[in-house]
Parts: structure tokens; sequence; C-alpha cells
């Protein structure tokens, strides 16, 4: 796999040359989305459109995380999100499964050098106390190194369903109202959002979504409530600093109401 080299590269360095029918100098840094969030999808069919096994594919996935992160760390973005492994994953094949969890447990391992540098702290969404021993105890581990860093946080959904988010705050919630904690009087919006697995971040601006498919396949259904989508048919692979850049640039396009009137549109 092509190693891309971000050691003590600049925001001018790493983004350097960009390809002429991108408008890259139309780029505002001062809106750049606070929390971008990633649905990587099409790892496998990247490899078998190349006559490769779909574990080359998940391998050729981690090289593009790698190169998005560093984009993301430079553009100065506070969240990064990443949609890796679904509570449905589970019934994938056995061994796609292990290959997986083998890869998440040596990834992290050879990335927490990058994400020390980075001053990246590191945090899980998902009940990552199903995984394997092997894989559970290297995630515990970066996650005891990166606690103290203060620089982007890298948000990694593993083992991650949005119903079984929502219903394990709907269970918290009701043991503490048991408990005498709360009342159910007090149980509001942000009372919920404080027993998801984001509590403590923002909710994404931008989701984008890989490999052309239209469905949020049971990702951050909370938190997707006012998100911008973009949408490319570029698999996960192929996903890089540019294509960021191009979403990016799609996202400032919009205008994002909220509910409510356009701009410059009256009542």
């Amino acid at each position: 796999m092509e190693q891309v080299d971000y050691d003590d590269s600049t925001f001018e360095t790493f983004f350097s040359n960009p390809p002429a029918e991108l408008a890259f100098d139309q780029l505002d840094l001062n809106r750049i989305p606070r929390h971008i969030s990633c649905i990587m999808d099409g790892n496998g069919r990247w490899a078998t459109a190349r006559g490769l096994n779909r574990g080359e594919g998940h391998k050729a996935g981690i090289v593009a995380l790698r190169e998005i992160i560093t984009a993301c760390v430079r553009l100065g973005v506070d969240v990064l999100s990443a949609y890796a492994f679904s509570t449905e994953n589970w019934k994938r094949p056995k061994q796609e499964v292990n290959l997986l969890m083998h890869l998440f447990a040596q990834t992290f391992v050879d990335e927490l050098p990058l994400l020390k540098r980075e001053n990246v702290r590191v945090v899980f969404l998902g009940d990552i106390s199903a995984l394997p021993k092997r894989t559970r105890d290297v995630f515990e581990f970066g996650l005891n190194e990166t606690a103290h860093h203060t620089g982007m946080v890298l948000a990694l959904a593993v083992n991650y369903g949005a119903r079984a988010e929502l219903t394990r705050a709907a269970r918290l919630l009701a043991e503490d109202v048991a408990a005498g904690r709360l009342t159910s009087e007090h149980i509001d919006e942000q009372a919920v959002a404080g027993k998801l697995y984001t509590a403590g971040l923002p909710d994404p601006e931008l989701i984008i979504r890989t490999s052309g498919e239209l469905r949020l396949s049971n990702y951050l259904l909370w938190q997707a409530a006012y998100s911008e989508f973009y949408i490319t048919s570029t698999y996960w692979p192929d996903f890089n600093r540019w294509e960021l850049i191009d979403a990016i640039l799609a996202f400032q396009g919009r205008d994002r109401r909220f509910g409510g009137l356009s701009k410059g549109r009256e009542a």
C-alpha cells in the first residue's frame, strides 16, 4: 500500500498541487465544518473491481482514513467521526469479521504515533466491550494514551448502531429515574443527548457517504437531524484529500436553514 508522508507537513504542503478542476481557491477556511462524519463504504467493491479479496479493500480503506485524518487536522476540524463497524456487520462471513478485528487492533498500534504527533484524541462510539479481547485491549490502551490530547477528536464507530444507542440512552435515563437521580419531567433533548455515545461532542454538520449508497445505515440517527449530506460514487479506498475538499466546498455552497426561511426571504 502507498504510504503518504504526513510528518511535519504544513497546510500549504499537504494541500499543494490541487487538481485543476477543483475550485480549491474558493475554500473558505473560516467555514470549515466543526464535525465531519464519514460513512466509509465500498472497500469490498473496490477490491472486487481489482480482482482482489475483500481484505485488501479493508487494508486500502485504512490508508484512506489515515489521509482524511491528517487532512481534517490541517483544516482545523474539531471532530472527525467514521463508521468503521456496525452492529449489523457481525452478520458478515466469520473470516472477514476476524480479519477486520485483527486489522482494527494492528492499525491502532501502527497509527498511534501519528495520532500522538497530531495531538488527536480518540473516542469510540459503540459497545467495544463485545469485541475480541485483543482488539478491546488495544482500543482501551489507545484511549488512555490519547486521553490528554487537546487537538481534533477522532470518534470511531465500532460495534455501533443508532437504534441500539437510542435504546441504551432510554435505559440509562430510566435507571436514573428509578434511582431518584432524575425525574421524568426533566427528560428533554439535552438529557437524551447526554446519554448518547457522542455526549459532549457537536453534532455532525457534514456527513459524507462513499460508494453512492443513499441511506444512513443505522448511523447517528439522532445526531444527523440537521446534518448536510454529501454522496459520492467514489469507493472509500479512493476517497482522498481532494475529494474531501470537494465535499466541503459543496457544504459551503448550501443554505442551512434549520427549519427556518432561506436567507433573504421574508416571512
